[in-house]
């Protein structure tokens, strides 16, 4: 009879040799189409579940997350007042509040589920990675992940100012927005102020990828920058010259740090590669270096 030390040995070393035969047929560690469709699909399964269970737990908290939501609204109208029209939003259809619990709660788990379905995203992704490939994402999400969050601050700073102005464009007549188009306008901020809080990282980038040095960043600084307003302009679904001043002000301050960061880059990058033709007069010829003689079988003439 077989002792079980030896036969968790004998497993171990079945195991090992099994997986020597995986490496050797397949070495690139690579799977099949199928196999990418089952992983995916138990990704998205997953990300479901801890959303659809996120959701859950975010609707035993609905009465302060709503509040949280609202409050830019209340500073617009000065003061939520249930018993007041004009001061508090309305539903206007039998199931609305229903639905309104079902985006409110859905809204909160994908926020604070976040790091579960980013990380099973990256579980799918980061096996066909090389280890510099990684590095770089690694360092892309450290930074893009801030930046976003900070945009969502100013976003949420912003919307008051945004509403106030929609408020003056009624001309005397009385507002009465909808809980449902309050949440669209909500989310578009949110989303809209992250993006454009993204655009210098998108620049670093470009840089890093060698289509945007510094020598061109300093020749397109004046176009850049009247792009980044019109781009706050269109990200931000508030008209408002103030809240576009106020997007437009900041991201410009985050391009200009990116400007410090491709300057050293382009630094780094010219110290590694060396310009061979820099600093030749026009009608100098620029140095060849002598080629290695290669050996060859003479037979073959």
């Amino acid at each position: 009879m077989v002792s079980k030390p030896t036969a968790i040995r004998g497993a171990r070393v079945v195991g090992s040799r099994y997986l020597r035969m995986q490496r050797q047929a397949n070495p690139d560690g690579r799977m099949p189409l199928m196999d990418h469709l089952r992983e995916l699909r138990n990704r998205v399964v997953k990300i479901a579940v801890v959303i659809l269970v996120g959701a859950g737990v975010a609707w035993a908290f609905y009465n302060p997350i709503w509040r949280f939501i609202q409050r830019p609204y209340c500073q617009a109208v000065n003061g939520c007042q249930v018993d007041k029209i004009g001061h508090t939003l309305i539903l206007n259809g039998v199931m609305d509040g229903f639905y309104l619990h079902i985006k409110v709660s859905i809204i909160a788990a994908v926020v604070v589920t976040s790091p579960i379905w980013l990380y099973q995203l990256w579980a799918f992704i980061a096996p066909g990675l090389y280890s510099r490939e990684k590095r770089w994402t690694y360092l892309f999400m450290g930074t893009a992940v801030p930046l976003f969050a900070l945009g969502c601050c100013f976003a949420f700073i912003a919307m008051s100012r945004g509403l106030k102005f929609f408020i003056s464009m009624s001309g005397g007549l009385t507002n009465l927005f909808t809980a449902d188009t309050y949440i669209g306008y909500w989310i578009a901020m949110i989303i809209g102020f992250g993006l454009c809080f993204e655009v210098p990282l998108f620049l670093v980038i470009l840089n890093l990828a060698r289509v945007i040095t510094h020598e061109r960043f300093k020749k397109w600084r004046k176009v850049i920058i009247f792009l980044v307003f019109v781009f706050a302009g269109i990200a931000s679904p508030s008209p408002d010259p103030l809240t576009m001043l106020l997007l437009g002000g900041v991201v410009v301050a985050l391009v200009e740090a990116a400007e410090i960061i491709i300057y050293f880059n382009d630094k780094r990058y010219l110290r590694l590669h060396p310009d061979l033709n820099a600093g030749l007069a026009d009608d100098e010829l620029s140095p060849i270096e002598t080629p290695e003689p290669v050996d060859y079988d003479s037979s073959l003439n």
